[in-house]
C-alpha cells in the first residue's frame, strides 16, 4: 500500500472513530420561561434559544464529530452563562443585569455570533429586532 493511501486510510479510520465518542444532545427540562413581551420572546426564541435555553435544536453538523463536540461545548457554555429556560433561578437583579447584557451583546455585534448566523439565517437580527431588544433592555430596570 502506498504512503498516500495509508495516510488517507488512517484519516478515514480516525474520522470514523470520532463518531463513536458520545455527545449528550438531550435537552434538560424547561423550569421556567423568561418574563418578556411576546415580540421579545419571538426574537429570543429565533436568535438565542438554540444556545441559551433548554430548547436547543441540533443542526445537522451537530451530529458529525468533531464539529458536534464544538457545538455541545458552545451550548453548555452559553447555558452556563445565561439560560432562558431556568430564568426562575436568577434573582431580580440578576435578571435585570442579564436583560441589559443581552442588548449590550447585540449592540456590540457579539450576539448572535458571526459564525452562527450563516447556518441559521433566521437568527440574523434586523433593525426591528434590535429595536425590540433595546426597548426591553431600557425598560428592564
Amino acid at each position: 500500500m502506498s504512503t498516500q493511501k495509508k495516510f488517507w486510510t488512517g484519516i478515514g479510520i480516525t474520522f470514523l472513530a470520532f463518531q463513536l465518542v458520545p455527545i449528550d444532545r438531550e435537552n434538560p427540562p424547561v423550569e421556567s420561561e423568561v418574563s418578556a413581551p411576546e415580540e421579545v420572546r419571538e426574537v429570543l426564541e429565533r436568535a438565542c434559544y438554540d444556545c441559551h435555553s433548554n430548547e436547543s435544536r441540533w443542526p445537522w453538523y451537530g451530529y458529525i464529530a468533531p464539529t458536534s463536540w464544538l457545538v455541545a461545548y458552545d451550548i453548555d457554555e452559553a447555558r452556563d452563562h445565561m439560560n432562558f429556560s431556568t430564568w426562575n433561578q436568577y434573582d431580580e437583579d440578576e435578571q435585570v443585569d442579564m436583560i441589559e447584557e443581552v442588548w449590550e451583546e447585540v449592540e456590540e455585534g457579539e450576539m448572535p455570533p458571526f459564525f452562527y448566523t450563516p447556518f441559521h439565517p433566521p437568527a440574523q437580527l434586523d433593525e426591528k429586532d434590535r429595536a425590540v431588544l433595546r426597548e426591553w433592555s431600557e425598560n428592564a430596570g
